[in-house]
């Protein structure tokens, strides 16, 4: 089994860029995220209408390349986490988290006994298909696999420090969007949006924990980097691309 890059980078006191994958279905797009310098992607099943099938495609291509790819699933039910890292995911991303027994849940499904209780698969994507008996596998993926809760609602803002608390959880990563219409502002940019996000990266670093965010603007995304964040997400594909060509077209325009 292939070494978590994310994981290692994050237990170093590292800083982690990535972006988020919603509509491209294409695995180059794990090469050229790989060649462009990201560290990692999330791939989004929560709002994406992606199927397995290319869930697997995208999580090889990764694998192959040296991306680490992590999944957001649609929630903390069983069976997309364990099917999505059967397909190959490094990780998952769990949203709209609220209670620690809904991350105890999580991290049950994530882990094989006797940290978790998820169902044996050893020889197929998720092992890169290299021979590996029940007991190598099962240890080295309770090791490598990530688990990220994302915190975008004022209830698990609220119950950080239990949410955090439970074994298993590498990273919490904000939703400043449902963050806001959980706390009736619908504004990202809002005072109240940024005290609670900055009680969960305070909250993180008291566990010794990274925290991070997903935001579209890199000047936010540097005003939280500057506090302490470490799991940087930027911006998304088709909003990477639109980016680039609108700035195109304005300077030929000109």
């Amino acid at each position: 089994m292939i070494e978590n890059k994310l994981k290692r980078l994050l237990k170093s006191d590292g800083t982690a860029i990535g972006t988020m994958i919603c509509d491209t279905r294409t695995p180059a797009i794990a090469r050229a995220l790989c060649v462009a310098g990201f560290d990692f992607f999330i791939l989004d099943t929560e709002h994406g209408s992606y199927s397995l099938e290319t869930v697997s495609d995208m999580m090889q291509m990764a694998r192959l390349e040296g991306i680490t790819p992590i999944v957001r699933v649609p929630d903390f039910s069983y069976p997309f986490i364990a099917r999505t890292l059967d397909a190959g995911a490094m990780g998952v991303m769990v949203p709209r988290v609220k209670t620690r027994a809904q991350v105890e849940q999580i991290v049950r499904a994530v882990k094989y006994p006797p940290m978790g209780e998820r169902g044996m698969m050893n020889a197929r994507t998720n092992t890169d298909y290299r021979g590996m008996t029940i007991g190598e596998y099962g240890a080295q993926a309770n090791q490598e696999t990530m688990v990220i809760v994302q915190i975008e609602t004022r209830e698990a803002v609220e119950d950080i420090d239990a949410i955090l608390a439970v074994p298993g959880v590498d990273a919490a990563l904000m939703g400043p969007a449902d963050l806001s219409v959980s706390l009736g502002v619908m504004d990202t940019g809002h005072a109240k949006v940024t005290e609670y996000i900055q009680r969960v990266a305070d909250a993180a670093k008291r566990r010794g924990l990274p925290s991070g965010t997903h935001v579209g603007d890199l000047g936010t995304l540097k005003v939280w980097r500057d506090r302490g964040m470490r799991l940087l997400m930027y911006n998304y594909d088709f909003g990477l691309m639109m980016d680039a060509a609108t700035a195109a077209i304005k300077e030929l325009r000109a």
